[in-house]
């Protein structure tokens, strides 16, 4: 986990993209999978500030995201924009380009739930340029 919080430091600052705010991640578990040697599932929540957008990256893992406050808009690179409110759900693909990830919100923060299914020790984002 501790390397998903440096690569989102690591990606806003390699964008220009940090602020007085930036994400912040608290994490949940992480556990290997019983029947999938070699594969682990990640699990964390992410509260984006208020006007906080992502910057292009992947995750090299199946991806799901549940939103649980406040209103996020996602898009993978080829798929629709999607605007997404508390209870619903997102997908990324391991091959997926994450390009619009932002808080709709300018003055309240958005809070969701993630969970990767990856290869175990890979890190949780991977910038794209």
């Amino acid at each position: 986990m501790k390397r998903a919080v440096v690569s989102l430091v690591f990606l806003a600052l390699m964008t220009g993209a940090a602020s007085a705010q930036e994400p912040t991640l608290g994490t949940i578990m992480t556990k290997d999978l019983a029947n999938q040697p070699g594969k682990e599932v990640t699990m964390f929540t992410v509260e984006f500030p208020p006007g906080w957008a992502d910057p292009v990256h992947r995750h090299d893992a199946q991806g799901f995201i549940f939103v649980l406050e406040g209103s996020i808009v996602m898009q993978v690179r080829g798929g629709q924009e999607v605007t997404l409110t508390p209870g619903q759900g997102f997908y990324e693909g391991p091959m997926d380009i994450h390009v619009v990830g932002r808080n709709v919100s300018t003055t309240k923060p958005a809070k969701f739930l993630v969970v990767l299914i990856k290869a175990k020790g890979a890190p949780a984002l991977v910038p794209v340029k």
